[in-house]
């Protein structure tokens, strides 16, 4: 019952936060406040319910099989963690929209729905109601990054916008080959059924997979892509760069810290049910490690290149969900091979660098809130030297990033140094495994390095105008600080998770109750072994920082925008091919077809449509009436536009059939 709560409570407050909004504003954000405090207090009941707690919701007449939420120790952490980031990003944006008042009744109504529809994911026991709430959210978070409706928010917004839509689809067409080879999408249910489905295949194809097999393994990749166009994975990773610079802080720290979360629970959650523990599968498992590795360097490297603070934090998500794919194909291949234990310290590895990374960027960026809030910019020629006298936004910054970078004693080593194993457990199945590893030290490096570039930039160096430095280290001016009270709390409250978790008995502690896996417990963080690997990757950090970033990513002492635009593959791949090899023969098709409706409305003038002469001219007649409707409606008719909504309405005709059919 209390899953249930957590999902539609939100999504009824926000409906109800509209007309209160347009009365009273103070009343509004005072109520959103409470709803979101609320929420996080719901959310911590469910560690009363013991480890696993489940309740079953049947929406009759909408779907066939209901939607169903279950609480085990996975999600009841990213539940609560879910609720306590929007808890501190809803009293964080108390002050950073204090001068910003426009849209902010649309603002808060998306953010609530979108907390209930965030909920609904990560509850659900289905893959189904996964998709719904996934769907619903998909939509509701794109008015965050349109919210400010500048030029390049709206860019960034239908970018986002279109991803999301494409990978929906691509999701979709996943579940349908699910279902069709497994026979259901239930969590629990799944790895039974996959396992049946071997059990129970014959000799399968020349490729050694039955048709059953086959249709699970496409619907596996399909799902993958799906999902992984909202968590930033390459190569549909293109909106997430330009959407978080554009929205709004607490949204950007939103989208990064728990949206994308949203999609890695997605592909978690099919990689461990469907396709773990199969031996035929294990190129799947490849093909994650393969998109994962690329994420996780591109990411870094964008964020190396980046003068743009928003959009370093950006990239830097980017790369961070690259290691936890990692986690995931570790996971799943050790599994398919038979190793348990390696899986386990994947599994462990993975979901505890998720909650890191959630509340690393809820950390890091309120901080760059802050900025926003106090100077309006986010270049980093611009804002260096504003946090030089500002001590606790310095070292709530510095412990973010000591997090990130994977430092010993903070909570981004513990996840870092369980992946890192994870690989090197691995060897024996994979033989691009050192490879593999280096990459992943690479990786770590690079981390170190842009996180010490965007500290040292804001919060060491002066800024090369003493006037503007003079007035960064005044302060805002008449009397107010840069930050207030509330801020403050959410910003250093959060860091300190940094330390609470970089400890390994609190670590290995809520990895146990997320996994089961107890024999987490027994890890060793703090041997030299690995050690020796954290000491490897920060070491590669400061040569990247000390030569490529001081020597080759600036000049004339300001920080340089090197990256080549022509290689942003929106503008290099996406839209080409979409233009050119998708809408073109799609318009010259929609043109022949709108054409034809004209024939024949044409034909159907001179016919059945056709005037008669009437020796009567009475008004109000039946004939009258039918001519009158027919001259409103025939310029309506006669549009290409008219033309494709009937094929639209005819579309989604046939994907409602398609769902109660497949359900």
């Amino acid at each position: 019952m209390i899953s249930i709560i957590l999902v539609f409570m939100p999504i009824l407050a926000g409906l109800a936060a509209w007309p209160a909004g347009r009365k009273n504003e103070s009343f509004r954000d005072g109520f959103v406040t409470v709803v979101s405090l609320a929420e996080l207090l719901l959310s911590l009941l469910l560690l009363d319910s013991g480890i696993r707690a489940s309740a079953a919701f049947k929406l009759g007449g909408i779907l066939a099989g209901g939607l169903s939420f279950e609480a085990d120790g996975f999600r009841t952490v990213y539940a609560i963690i879910t609720a306590f980031m929007w808890a501190g990003t809803g009293l964080f944006s108390l002050e950073y929209f204090k001068q910003e008042r426009e849209g902010l009744n649309r603002y808060w109504l998306f953010i609530l729905v979108t907390l209930g529809a965030t909920e609904g994911v990560m509850l659900s026991a289905d893959l189904m109601t996964s998709f719904v709430f996934f769907e619903i959210l998909s939509f509701t978070s794109f008015t965050w990054v349109i919210h400010e409706e500048t030029e390049e928010a709206v860019k960034a917004a239908y970018t986002y916008l279109f991803v999301a839509v494409t990978g929906g689809l691509i999701l979709f067409m996943g579940l349908l080959l699910l279902q069709h080879g497994a026979g259901t999408l239930r969590f629990d249910d799944l790895h039974e059924a996959v396992a049946l489905a071997f059990r129970a295949s014959g000799s399968g194809s020349p490729a050694g997979l039955t048709a059953a097999q086959g249709q699970i393994l496409a619907g596996a990749v399909c799902i993958l892509f799906g999902f992984g166009a909202k968590a930033g994975m390459f190569p549909l990773h293109i909106w997430l760069p330009k959407a978080h610079p554009v929205a709004p802080s607490p949204a950007s720290a939103l989208l990064s810290g728990i949206l994308t979360k949203v999609g890695i629970y997605g592909i978690l959650m099919t990689s461990l049910t469907a396709i773990a523990g199969q031996e035929a599968y294990r190129g799947f498992a490849v093909l994650i490690l393969l998109l994962g590795a690329v994420t996780m360097v591109l990411g870094a490297v964008l964020a190396l290149f980046s003068v743009n603070l928003k959009r370093t934090l950006a990239c830097s998500s980017m790369s961070q969900i690259g290691f936890i794919l990692i986690g995931i194909g570790m996971a799943v291949l050790l599994s398919c091979g038979g190793e348990e234990e390696g899986a386990g310290l994947a599994y462990a590895g993975t979901v505890l660098h998720m909650v890191n990374h959630s509340l690393i960027k809820l950390t890091l960026f309120c901080v760059a809130g802050v900025v926003v809030m106090n100077i309006h910019r986010l270049n980093l020629n611009e804002i260096r030297g504003f946090g030089r006298k500002k001590p606790l936004l310095k070292a709530a910054f510095a412990l973010g990033g000591l997090g990130i970078s994977g430092v010993p004693l903070f909570n981004g080593y513990i996840s870092k140094t369980l992946l890192h194993e994870s690989i090197l457990e691995g060897a024996g199945l994979l033989k691009l495994a050192p490879v593999l590893e280096w990459t992943f030290l690479l990786a770590g490096g690079c981390t170190f390095a842009y996180m010490l570039k965007l500290f040292l930039c804001v919060f060491v160096e002066e800024n090369r105008d003493p006037d503007l430095q003079k007035s960064y280290d005044r302060g805002p001016g008449q009397g107010r600080p840069y930050m207030n009270s509330c801020s403050a709390a959410v910003i250093f409250g959060s860091s300190l998770f940094m330390l609470v978790l970089g400890q390994p008995a609190v670590s290995c502690r809520l990895a146990a109750f997320m996994t089961g896996y107890e024999e987490i417990l027994s890890f060793h963080a703090f041997s030299l072994e690995n050690l020796k690997g954290s000491v490897i990757s920060l070491a590669i950090g400061a040569f990247l920082y000390l030569l490529p970033v001081r020597r080759l990513l600036m000049k004339d002492g300001d920080y340089a925008d090197l990256w080549p635009a022509r290689l942003d593959l929106e503008e290099m791949l996406y839209k080409p091919f979409l233009f050119k090899v998708c809408l073109l023969p799609l318009s010259i098709a929609a043109r022949i077809l709108a054409d034809s409706l004209d024939l024949l409305i044409l034909l159907a003038r001179k016919t059945i449509l056709r005037e008669k002469k009437r020796k009567s001219q009475k008004r109000n007649t039946f004939f009258d009436i039918r001519e009158t409707t027919y001259l409103a409606l025939d310029p309506i008719m006669r549009t290409f536009s008219f033309a494709m909504m009937m094929t639209c309405l005819g579309f989604l005709a046939i994907l409602g059939i398609l769902i109660l059919v497949s359900l």
